[in-house]
């Protein structure tokens, strides 16, 4: 049987047991659906290419770990869910902020308060997504974070509707737990304008 003619299950085996050509046809059959999902996710083209290399990488190194207990396309779309993460996650952790100019004294803050308290938000919010196990935290990604309908999350992730449904029933649970410190309603009239963060908490908690 050909490569092409292979399930991408035969694949996957085949790699794991030394084939050095199986996952080039993987790759090859993936690597346009998962693109979409890294640039929709990460929104700029050059992170989302970074991601999928990180997540092909990383998906080549665990073949031998696949049980084909779910589909490869569900396999894959979890690494690279998890990888965008893991990008999301980095890029808020170090923002770039300006250094003062020699010999001008005291400096101004270089984002302004708002900005800061916005920043650290989104980091919360990110490190509780990371603290999800894995099944829930990819479809909260894409239903919650990213916007696609149950349905198309259900295609993605090759699960049920149902079973998107209940794992994000399960994953905005503990969401609202592990950010109910957000919550903070005597200041809902001075809400700065970027509050999309602090508006997805509520909306898990809501949920």
């Amino acid at each position: 049987m050909t490569a092409a003619a292979s399930s991408d299950a035969d694949l996957i085996a085949a790699h794991a047991a030394g084939d050095p050509h199986a996952f080039a046809e993987v790759v090859r059959r993936h690597r346009d659906r998962m693109w979409a999902v890294a640039l929709r996710t990460l929104r700029d083209p050059e992170e989302a290419a970074d991601a999928l290399q990180e997540a092909f990488i990383s998906a080549f190194r665990a073949a031998g770990a696949f049980r084909a207990e779910s589909q490869v396309t569900t396999w894959l779309h979890r690494i690279v869910v998890n990888a965008c993460l893991d990008r999301i996650r980095r890029r808020q952790a170090r923002p770039t902020v300006p250094l003062p100019e020699p010999g001008t004294g005291a400096a101004e803050p270089a984002l302004p308060r708002d900005a800061v308290s916005d920043l650290q938000t989104r980091m919360v919010v990110q490190d509780a997504l990371a603290e999800l196990p894995d099944e829930q935290r990819a479809p909260i990604v894409l239903v919650d974070v990213e916007g696609y309908s149950v349905a198309e999350t259900a295609k993605l992730l090759g699960i049920a509707e149902g079973t998107v449904k209940s794992r994000c029933a399960r994953g905005r649970a503990k969401l609202a737990k592990l950010l109910g410190h957000l919550r903070n309603p005597s200041a809902d009239a001075n809400v700065p304008g970027d509050t999309r963060a602090v508006h997805q908490q509520r909306h898990w908690e809501g949920r």
